[in-house]
């Protein structure tokens, strides 16, 4: 495997002597996605949250097979939708022998299942890598207690006028601690903010500072979070026009599990009725005729995708019941 890979914006990891005919390498990078018991989880395969990754090899037939194999190889996880994300191939992006590296990485959705023992992959909650992302019980104290704050210094850091208004309006579009300003899509553009502010631990490698006064919030190894702030941002998009969310789902389910899933995945609450009556207008489910048992109090209808009308069907509309 590939010694990968120093954080694109890493200026020490830049090498402007490289020769341009230098060797590229290709790089597969999976970020495998599922839902749990209302929890959105992301595979990583070692104790420093690494997402599956490994190069594309000649005896791969395509690029989607050989991030199977590596996936499958590294988690034993079997892959089920799997779509491409995102291809990062910033200049600087090089291995320790100064190879410059090309990141394929994908989104696969599936369910979780439960490493083997001696296995070293895990299933993480998504939200311990970007705590102020999760809305679901209000704003979330991070960013008025500490977020808002420290950019508000680094707005006033600026060179100059025109650079601090710029600052300005990056924090207004990306940061709020209103529920009706908030827009959950902009994942990528918050951690890069954060990231350019000196407030994530990523960062450290670029500036050779300590962790202290750093956003609270898991790093992850080389550019990984970054990519994961990619994927979370694509899947909270897609699941307002395409019917994706019934891969993280089981065969059968109850309307309130559904809901569950979407608010995992938005990082929001929906209102009830009107999520309800939003799935009721797609007609993507339909009643298995069981009831949902073991559970205390009234037993809930189980429902089931329609798969026969996945192909080529999208989700009407643009916006999600969110509550108010």
């Amino acid at each position: 495997m590939t010694e990968f890979l120093p954080d694109p914006n890493d200026h020490e990891s830049r090498s402007e002597s490289r020769p341009s005919g230098a060797a590229l390498n290709a790089e597969l990078v999976a970020v495998i996605v599922a839902v749990t018991q209302g929890m959105p989880r992301v595979l990583t395969r070692d104790a420093s949250h690494a997402l599956p990754a490994g190069p594309f090899e000649s005896s791969h037939r395509s690029l989607q097979s050989g991030l199977r194999a590596w996936v499958e190889a590294q988690t034993h996880h079997p892959l089920g939708y799997v779509e491409q994300l995102y291809t990062f191939a910033d200049r600087d992006r090089a291995n320790t022998a100064g190879q410059r590296i090309i990141s394929v990485c994908y989104l696969g959705l599936t369910r979780e299942k439960t490493p083997a023992a001696g296995e070293t992959a895990s299933w993480q909650d998504w939200y311990r890598f970007f705590p102020w992302e999760d809305w679901r019980d209000g704003s979330p104290s991070i960013i008025g207690g500490e977020i808002l704050p420290r950019l508000h210094e680094w707005v006033g850091a600026g060179a100059d006028g025109p650079e601090r208004e710029r600052r300005r309006r990056r924090v207004a579009l990306t940061f709020s601690a209103d529920t009706e300003t908030w827009n959950e899509e902009l994942v990528l553009q918050r951690y890069e903010l954060l990231y350019e502010a000196g407030q994530v631990p990523e960062a450290l490698r670029r500036s050779g500072g300590t962790a202290s006064g750093i956003i609270d919030g898991d790093a992850m190894p080389h550019d990984h979070r970054r990519i994961l702030a990619t994927a979370m941002a694509r899947l909270r998009a897609k699941i307002r026009y395409h019917p994706v969310v019934f891969e993280l789902m089981p065969d059968r389910f109850t309307l309130w599990q559904l809901q569950q899933a979407f608010e995992a995945v938005a990082g929001r609450l929906l209102h009830k009725q009107n999520f309800r009556r939003f799935i009721g207008q797609q007609d993507l489910v339909e009643e298995t005729g069981a009831m949902e048992r073991g559970v205390a109090g009234r037993p809930a209808k189980l429902f089931q995708f329609r798969r026969t009308i996945m192909a080529d069907r999208a989700i009407a509309g643009s916006k999600l019941p969110l509550a108010r």
